[in-house]
């Protein structure tokens, strides 16, 4: 989970271009049969395994990440035109591991780039959402790559994105958010006892 980067000077411009260039396989519109599970999955920090051992070959990875498609069910597939291959994945199948900030106010932008390289704007069609855990309280945030898939954001970049959030503070509660893309996010409320525990 390491990479974090956080920096004013960041070039927003040569980012947007790289995000507008990604090619991705259009899984959105193929249906092909399904054919079954394997036992491939996706640990919650991103790691790939196939029959237990760890895929160490980044350009696999990369390549399944690029068929990957989450689909109403609730499951996740990797789809090519002629099969339809279902897959465990632990959390999220993507990690945020880096995250740079342009701009500032309601001009920010955040950008993140995942474990597979997927560069992402947040914004209306990327939001930022976070979970809190109920037994644990642990809050779990995400960023939406696409279709239904979803990077969680590593821990690191969620404490430099709190550190860059608006706080509000009701004298119980504060409550913080985050500006990207035109739009606010919510990244959480706790105690202000707790602030340091997040």
């Amino acid at each position: 989970m390491s990479g974090v980067q956080i920096n004013s000077g960041f070039d927003l411009a040569s980012f947007a271009k790289q995000v507008g260039d990604q090619k991705f396989p259009p899984v959105e519109k193929w249906n092909p049969d399904f054919c079954g599970d394997i036992d491939m999955r996706i640990a919650s920090d991103g790691t790939w395994f196939y029959m237990g051992t760890p895929i160490g070959r980044e350009k696999m990875v990369r390549l399944f990440a690029s068929v990957l498609r989450k689909d109403d069910d609730g499951k996740t597939y990797l789809v090519t035109p002629v099969e339809k291959i279902g897959i465990t994945v632990d959390d999220a199948p993507f990690v945020a591991v880096a995250v740079d900030v342009a701009g500032d106010g309601n001009n920010q932008t955040i950008c993140f780039t995942t474990n597979v390289g997927d560069r992402i704007i947040a914004g209306p069609e990327s939001p930022i959402r976070v979970v809190v855990d109920e037994t644990s309280g642990e809050p779990r945030p995400y960023v939406l790559v696409r279709g239904r898939l979803e990077a969680l954001i590593a821990r690191p970049a969620y404490y430099e994105l709190i550190d860059k959030g608006d706080i509000e503070d009701d004298g119980d509660v504060e409550r913080c958010s985050i500006m990207s893309g035109g739009k606010r996010f919510s990244l959480g409320e706790w105690p202000n006892s707790a602030r340091g525990n997040v």
